[in-house]
């Protein structure tokens, strides 16, 4: 391929993802300026997407926005920034009303809004459509995307890496700045320069490390990855929320079954038909995310089963089919009826609580470069992320994105003319090896799942050390040889993640919150962030 069909774009801003942040971020944007929207898949496609729960924010009478922060405080056990909590929480009613705006419609009962209880909420205050609500909101904004001729969307556009006015290697991110990103053109395998004045990185999370996960197929970590070859901090990338309830069936590969039948009394019970949460909380069911996920990996390991089940068939036909529809129909599909039997459950890797470290209005370390959703480090989860927090973090923060960049206009760097910006090819040819990327990318994965899941162990973490060093050395050796097609870009950053999850782990001699070593079961007195950088990695 001659490197002189590679093309610059250009735009005033470039968002890289189409979960609720890039799409929110994008329509924001685009009332200031020209938007480039580019995505892996098709644009419908993210973790959003698969929100079941809702979207989080006070808006009866008999909640607060205190209780609102101290349960997301106490669920972040310690870690979460007070600051940007009550900033997020704050913050959210207005959300609530941008989305409205744009054409969310919000379950509703006599006029208000029907609000849903979930594991760790003091209220019932989880705004939600039907069980689909992240699917609701992603429609939604999409509809209106479509129709913004401010906003360009690139489909099946996969980022390799962030361009730079400096290598990283000789230039921390305080000095360097952001001019774009060298992206793949899946249809083409052109690999094409996005120039931009600002850069949005919502990329979303990194659940395909996991070889169990409620995450689709494009969740690779890509934006950790990126973030940590290019110089930036990482921060506590070990906490890694696993879901207690996804559907077990060898045909449903990550169909999530909602927090929400919990909040609307589900019970977990053995196969045996014995409840157990009792065991492990007083709040049974309710109890955070972490606490619940032990509780079932606990039951699991005494028990040499595979599965739990959750049990919502004692509450009436009409009722659950009109509250859960999709969860309902999609049980369905695999010939379980929710209404008359339980539904077999297994916890999975289902949210990253770290990530790139920003600010309060998600900006990075690094010049012209904003990280919003999950891909970032807000300091809004902590140890643990409460239900239905995420949505809400991907919203507020791209606001919050959009505000700083509306009152920080700059032009396209002059450095963007320089030669670095287009792609070099150098001497790398096709590859004709791709039996090493299959091979690899189910090592990576049950590695992370045995080694790194949610318990963990010194020796099990030093072990995994050693395996994805030699891994990611083959990596390394193949990037030099092959040019990047998608599946080799997606394994490079897995094998990224999974190693700074480790290194991250290694760090962190306590367990708290969604984080569990076996040898270390006590909470430190001192909290502190685990900080993570391609310069200090261990």
């Amino acid at each position: 391929m001659n490197k002189t069909e590679n093309k610059k774009i250009y735009s005033e801003f470039l968002v890289i993802g189409s979960g609720v942040g890039g799409l929110f971020a994008s329509l924001k944007l685009s009332e200031i300026g020209k938007v480039n929207l580019i995505t892996k898949d098709f644009i419908n496609v993210s973790n959003s997407i698969y929100a079941q729960g809702g979207i989080a924010a006070v808006t009866d009478r008999d909640d607060s926005f205190r209780d609102h922060i101290e349960d997301t405080l106490r669920t972040g056990c310690g870690l979460s920034r007070k600051n940007i909590v009550e900033a997020v929480v704050r913050d959210a009613p207005t959300i609530i009303k941008e989305l409205i705006n744009f054409g969310v419609e919000f379950d509703r009962s006599g006029g208000e809004f029907e609000l849903g209880l979930e594991g760790g909420h003091s209220h019932r205050r989880i705004l939600h459509h039907y069980d689909y609500t992240g699917r609701a909101i992603v429609e939604a904004l999409i509809k209106r995307i479509k129709t913004n001729k401010n906003i360009k969307i690139f489909e099946q556009h996969q980022i390799i890496d962030l361009i730079l006015s400096s290598h990283p290697k000789d230039t921390r991110p305080e000095k360097n700045s952001v001019l774009g990103a060298y992206v793949l053109d899946l249809k083409t395998n052109r690999i094409n320069s996005f120039i931009s004045s600002k850069t949005i990185l919502a990329t979303g999370g990194g659940g395909r490390t996991y070889l169990y996960t409620s995450n689709p197929q494009t969740a690779t970590g890509d934006g950790y990855a990126i973030a940590y070859k290019s110089g930036l901090d990482l921060t506590n990338m070990e906490f890694i929320q696993f879901h207690p309830t996804c559907l077990y069936h060898p045909k449903a590969q990550n169909f999530l079954i909602s927090e929400a039948l919990r909040g609307e009394g589900a019970v977990l019970k053995l196969k045996n038909g014995k409840e157990f949460m009792q065991k492990y909380s007083p709040k049974k069911e309710l109890a955070p995310r972490d606490v619940v996920s032990r509780a079932i990996a606990n039951e699991l390991k005494k028990t040499g089963d595979n599965y739990v089940y959750l049990d919502i068939s004692f509450k009436p036909q009409n009722y659950v089919k009109k509250r859960f529809p999709y969860i309902y129909k999609t049980c369905l599909d695999y010939q379980i009826d929710i209404t008359k039997q339980p539904i077999p459950v297994v916890p999975a890797a289902h949210f990253f609580c770290g990530g790139i470290d920003v600010d309060e209005h998600g900006r990075t370390k690094m010049k012209n470069l904003y990280a919003i959703g999950e891909v970032s480090h807000t300091g809004l989860h902590g140890a643990n992320r409460l239900a239905s927090n995420s949505l809400l973090e991907a919203a507020v923060f791209a606001n919050r994105a959009y505000l700083s960049i509306k009152d920080d206009r700059t032009e396209i760097s002059k450095y963007s003319d320089k030669k670095h910006t287009l792609w070099n090819y150098l001497k790398t040819v096709q590859s004709r090896e791709d039996v090493i990327i299959l091979q690899n990318w189910n090592e990576i994965r049950t590695l992370a799942n045995n080694y790194a899941g949610i318990v963990r162990s010194d020796e099990r973490l030093l072990r995994a050390k050693k395996k994805i060093d030699l891994i990611t050395e083959e990596i390394n050796y193949y990037y030099t040889k092959y040019r990047p097609n998608k599946n080799f870009i997606e394994l490079r950053n897995i094998a990224v993640v999974l190693k700074i999850i480790i290194e991250s782990s290694l760090q962190r001699k306590e367990s708290r919150g969604a984080y569990y070593n076996e040898d270390h079961t006590q909470q430190n007195k001192i909290v502190k962030d685990t900080v993570l950088n391609r310069y200090n990695q261990i």
